[in-house]
C-alpha cells in the first residue's frame, strides 16, 4: 500500500467517524453499488483516480453520476474518498469498497456478529468445490453469482452480511472467494476496535482454557480479539493460531514435522 493510499485511507474513515449517527445499512450498500459503477467504467475510474485533476471536479462529477441513485449519507462519503488522492486505479476501488464495509459494520444491530456469520459462510464455501466455483468463476455473471447468494443466505443471516457477500462476489477483483470473506472480516473487526484470532486445534476447547488463551492474546497484542474456532484432526494436538500475518504454531504437527526435518541433516 502506497503512502498516498494510506493516508486517503486514513482521511476517509475520519470522515466516516463523523457520521457515524447517520450511518445506516443502505449506506454501506450504495457504497457498494458505487464502487461497482466505478470498477465497470474504465472511464469513470480514470477520472475519479486522476492525480492531476482537482478535488472538486471529481466530487462533481460523483454528484452527477450518482446525485439521484445513493442516499445522501454515502455521496457525502464518496465524495470524500474522491478526493482524496490514491496510489493507483484498484487503491481508488479498495478505499471505497472499505468505507462501505465500515457503514455496513456501523448499521449492524449489537446482537449481530458479522465476523462470525462471514467465517460460516467461508467454511462452507470452502467444504464445496462445486459452490467455491460457481462464486469464483470469470465466467459466471455477477448477477448470476448475486442471486446465488441470495439463495443461500437471505433469511439465514443478517441483512449486512448478506450485502457484504452480494458485493464481494460481484466485484472480486482478482481475490479468491475464501481471501475475500477473509479480508471483509478483518475490516469489520477493525471497525469495532477489534482483531480476529483463528485458533486451529484438533479437538474443541475447554470454555476456561479458550478464555485464558483469549485473554493472554489480547494482552499481547493491545486489543480485543473475535475468536474463530476451526477443529482439524490433523494438528494432533496443541493449536495453531493465525492474527492478521502472525501465526503462532504450537501445534504436535508442525513439532513433529520439524523434528523429522532435524533428523533428516
Amino acid at each position: 500500500m502506497g503512502s498516498a493510499t494510506r493516508e486517503a485511507l486514513a482521511s476517509s474513515r475520519s470522515v466516516l467517524s463523523d457520521s457515524v449517527a447517520t450511518i445506516d445499512l443502505a449506506t454501506g450498500e450504495s457504497l457498494f453499488s458505487a464502487g461497482r459503477v466505478v470498477g465497470a467504467s474504465s472511464q469513470l475510474l480514470s477520472a475519479l483516480a486522476d492525480p492531476a485533476a482537482s478535488a472538486e471536479a471529481k466530487v462533481t462529477l460523483v454528484k452527477a453520476v450518482f446525485g439521484s441513485t445513493v442516499t445522501p449519507q454515502a455521496l457525502e462519503l464518496l465524495g470524500a474518498v474522491v478526493a482524496e488522492r490514491w496510489s493507483d486505479h484498484d487503491d481508488l476501488l479498495a478505499g471505497i469498497e472499505d468505507l462501505g464495509l465500515r457503514a455496513t459494520a456501523i448499521s449492524a444491530p449489537a446482537e449481530v456478529s458479522i465476523g462470525a456469520e462471514l467465517f460460516a459462510f467461508g467454511t462452507a464455501v470452502s467444504s464445496d468445490a462445486d459452490l467455491e466455483l460457481a462464486l469464483a468463476s470469470k465466467l459466471g455473471r455477477p448477477a448470476a453469482k448475486a442471486g446465488l447468494v441470495d439463495t443461500l443466505l437471505a433469511g439465514k443471516v443478517s441483512g449486512q452480511t448478506l450485502a457484504i457477500v452480494r458485493h464481494l462476489v460481484q466485484q472480486p477483483r482478482g481475490r479468491r472467494i475464501g481471501e475475500l470473506l477473509r479480508q471483509a472480516a478483518a475490516v469489520v473487526a477493525d471497525q469495532a476496535g477489534m482483531s480476529i484470532a483463528t485458533i486451529t486445534s484438533a479437538g474443541a476447547l475447554a470454555p476456561a482454557q479458550l478464555q485464558r488463551l483469549t485473554e493472554s492474546l489480547s494482552e499481547r497484542y493491545g486489543r480485543k480479539l473475535s475468536i474463530n474456532l476451526v477443529i482439524d484432526p490433523a494438528v494432533l494436538g496443541g493449536v495453531r493460531i493465525q492474527i492478521g500475518d502472525d501465526v503462532i504454531d504450537g501445534s504436535i504437527a508442525t513439532r513433529l514435522a520439524d523434528l523429522r526435518l532435524q533428523l533428516a541433516h
